[in-house]
């Protein structure tokens, strides 16, 4: 007999899901139409937000820091009393498009709606489908927000929402046979969401972009989440892309990692629980979109490599505390012309993370350790070892300030105090394995379709 393929697989999923449907008297499932919103669903990484550690796929409860309390995400299964059971069509549309609930109330913008209302009719209903047919459904009550009266009252949120959210521009965008700028900016600029997290805000919390037309601040780079640096998407120096191919794009987002850099922060959840099931056409896609996008009005330098300091270590001439640190705890993953070692142990050497002046992303991983998610096209979960046990507060400074300006790197240098702040606020990190983000959080698995097949089961 014939080894069943995760079509076959899907295509038996999908059947026993109808049958249920059909045997319980409710309307049969349109499996073709949930397989889409399960990839969709995946696109806009749902996951990420609306299920807590520990929780159930979707039920929400996890919390989001604000600068006047946290919010919690909240309960998008089909469960009737606390979900979005008896959601019409019409109620999720309005609530995606608008922040809008059924009940009449503006969500917190913790809920990147702004991005949802350019989605097309297609795609939401796709959705629809998955969360009311696709997804199981969970009793979980959802929390209040922890925000003292009267700033929990929500009528400033409306306000909010007439002065910063777009009215609502609905766009059918064909998933099209090979990559296009179109595709992408819909991707990125819509269900992907990019810009929530790395366009900067104003002083209502608003992004001050929403979309690339003309402006060079959208993806130029976010406020920190988490104490983690939120970098520039741009195809720009210093920081940014312009040393990244459109292949090098794709590979980081199916992977986490590629010659020039790997993910670290909360772009590790982003690859592990999204980029990865995404098609090579729709990646294609976002490459060029991203690509497309011009440097800034003040454009930094190029990286142009600099052999010189490499030339030293290998020679054992060391100058300077940063050198020596280097050469005994990184040089044997890194090398000593910092070019890393393939997909293993990235480059620092022209790395974008170092090209800019805030020194925090170095200074953390150092503290802390840092390593890349476990995924399909990739599965060994590669961790540092955090050194804040071994290393001073000097040392660490010493160190990173060697990094950031060495092999030709335009990065500014690390103090002491610095690290010190730092220490007090990086615990070390957990090795990014498949039990590792077990234990953290629930993921689902959901029919996700594939290049070539109308569905299949993709699995965390």
């Amino acid at each position: 007999m014939a080894r069943p393929t995760l079509l076959h697989t899907a295509a038996l999923a999908l059947a026993c899901m109808a049958g249920n449907a059909l045997a319980e008297g409710t309307a049969p499932v349109n499996a073709e139409l949930v397989a889409k919103g399960a990839y969709l669903a995946r696109a806009g990484d749902c996951v990420a937000c609306h299920t807590a550690p520990q929780g159930k796929p979707f039920a929400g409860g996890l919390a989001m820091s604000t600068p006047i309390g946290a919010v919690y995400s909240t309960n998008i299964t089909p469960d009737k009393t606390h979900g979005i059971g008896d959601w019409s069509y019409d109620d999720f549309a309005k609530l995606m498009r608008t922040g809008v609930t059924k009940a009449g109330y503006t969500v917190y913008p913790a809920m990147p709606y702004p991005s949802f209302s350019r989605l097309g009719d297609d795609d939401l209903h796709a959705l629809y489908a998955y969360f009311t047919q696709g997804v199981q459904p969970d009793p979980t009550p959802n929390k209040k927000a922890d925000i003292p009266w009267p700033l929990s009252m929500r009528f400033p949120l409306a306000l909010w929402r007439m002065a910063f959210a777009p009215t609502p521009t609905p766009a059918t965008v064909p998933a099209d046979a090979q990559p296009t700028l179109l595709r992408g900016a819909y991707l990125v600029q819509g269900l992907g969401h990019c810009g929530a997290c790395h366009t900067a805000r104003g002083v209502a919390f608003q992004e001050k972009a929403l979309t690339a037309d003309n402006n060079t601040t959208y993806l130029a780079g976010g406020a920190p989440i988490d104490g983690w640096p939120v970098p520039s998407l741009r195809n720009s120096h210093g920081g940014g892309l312009a040393q990244w191919s459109k292949e090098d794009i794709v590979e980081f987002l199916q992977t986490g990692r590629n010659p020039r850099s790997a993910s670290f922060g909360g772009m590790n959840d982003v690859v592990a629980h999204s980029t990865q099931y995404l098609s090579e056409t729709d990646l294609g896609s976002i490459a060029l979109f991203l690509k497309s996008l011009p440097d800034g009005s003040s454009v930094p330098p190029p990286y142009v490599p600099d052999p010189k300091v490499g030339q030293d270590l290998h020679a054992g001439i060391v100058n300077g505390r940063g050198a020596q640190v280097y050469l005994d705890r990184c040089a044997g993953c890194h090398r000593s012309d910092g070019q890393g070692n393939g997909k293993a142990f990235p480059a620092l050497a022209g790395n974008a993370v170092l090209q800019t002046s805030d020194p925090t992303s170095g200074i953390k991983i150092v503290l802390s350790g840092s390593a890349v998610p476990s995924t399909m096209k990739a599965p060994s979960a590669l961790t540092m070892a955090p050194y804040a046990g071994l290393l001073s507060d000097d040392d660490i400074a010493q160190v990173v300030s060697f990094i950031q300006t060495s092999w030709g790197n335009h990065g500014g240098p690390a103090t002491a105090s610095q690290v010190a702040t730092l220490r007090k606020s990086s615990p070390p990190l957990q090795p990014m394995t498949a039990a590792a983000f077990a234990a953290g959080r629930v993921v689902p698995t959901p029919l996700v379709p594939q290049a070539g097949a109308s569905a299949a089961v993709g699995k965390p």
